[in-house]
């Protein structure tokens, strides 16, 4: 859930004593995810004893995420998409035990598009060359259902004609939340859980809506979108039938995104960064906010970017993405959490 034009780098440097600082909210920090090119974006299952992510593996000859359910206690994991075109944007169903994720495996042209993707990496390499992050909309991506193993697979957008995405359900399981669009126009969406009754509830036209995720009551639903300035993402809270909607953030020098609720539906943690220096390297770090009273406490403090962060179902663990040095792969992982003061 991560479609922003921006690069998730990392600032050298940090203040040498910024394990120290961590620990005042993070312990017992667990990489969870090695066995990969990179893997991120997590969320835990409703018992909390597997998460689910995205992932690159390495020599399918497929250089795009694909999606993985991995148990905590073993570290098995098993990938539950095809292992064609582009996935992304899993989520556990509360209850039921299947998944949504939205993939572009259907695309009769996905195998192209990987090979096209690997040349140009390659072509990159022997220039020297480090690609700007970009979130790429694809068309066909679309949302589907499936078991916990991947099989029983169903598309529960199939007439979508531009990309749709970065679906979650409501806790009750009843509905989903996704972002659905072309490029430089994305809105925000409720569906039934069998894709049935679209309605859009952001109507801000000509910018990117999205990564929503509903309150633990249902009752509203927290995204970002870039409408004050391409790329500069700030955050925002709406009612789940589309009014009463509120900006969370406004520091257009300032990058926010990947909102999550915590369980009280008063506070959420998110990634958040300064852009004010345009030649220096922003450096993404986990914050957690009162969006009754706006004040934010910063959670992460590591010289490598901290990204997208979740929490397990009783709230007492935070998962995240991140490249800790700087220098290393973005894997998954998780500490125990306390909750600022």
């Amino acid at each position: 859930m991560n479609p922003i034009l921006l690069t998730l780098a990392f600032t050298l440097g940090a203040d040498p004593d910024w394990k120290a600082e961590e620990t005042k909210h993070l312990t017992n920090i667990t990489q969870l995810t090695k066995d990969f090119v990179r893997a991120g974006e997590g969320y835990f299952s409703p018992d909390g004893k597997k998460i689910i992510y995205q992932a690159e593996e390495k020599g399918t000859g497929n250089p795009f995420y694909q999606i993985f359910v991995q148990d905590l206690a073993t570290g098995r994991f098993d990938r539950m998409t095809p292992g064609k075109g582009r996935s992304t944007c899993a989520y556990f169903h509360p209850s039921k035990h299947r998944i949504i994720f939205a993939s572009s495996h259907d695309d009769p042209n996905a195998e192209k598009v990987q090979v096209a993707e690997i040349i140009q990496r390659e072509e990159d390499a022997k220039a020297g060359r480090r690609r700007r992050y970009q979130w790429d909309f694809d068309p066909h991506m679309k949302i589907y259902e499936a078991d916990l193993n991947g099989d029983n697979r169903i598309c529960l957008t199939p007439d979508a004609k531009a990309y749709t995405a970065e679906g979650s359900f409501s806790a009750d399981g009843k509905k989903i939340v996704y972002s659905s669009g072309n490029a430089g126009d994305v809105q925000i969406y409720t569906m039934d859980a069998d894709g049935k009754n679209a309605k859009a509830i952001t109507t801000a036209k000509n910018c990117y809506n999205g990564g929503p995720f509903f309150s633990p009551d249902g009752t509203k639903v927290i995204f970002r979108s870039d409408r004050k300035e391409k790329d500069r993402l700030q955050l925002y809270v709406v009612n789940a039938d589309g009014t009463g909607e509120k900006a969370l953030t406004d520091n257009d020098k300032w990058v926010y995104w990947a909102p999550y609720w915590y369980k009280d539906g008063k506070h959420i943690i998110y990634t958040g960064a300064d852009h004010s220096d345009e030649t220096a390297r922003p450096n993404y770090d986990l914050y957690w906010m009162n969006i009754e009273t706006g004040k934010a406490t910063r959670i992460t403090f590591a010289p490598g970017q901290d990204v997208l962060p979740v929490f397990s179902p009783d709230c007492t663990k935070l998962m995240w993405t991140s490249n800790r040095d700087g220098r290393s792969p973005t894997q998954l992982y998780s500490a125990d959490f306390a909750v600022p003061k």
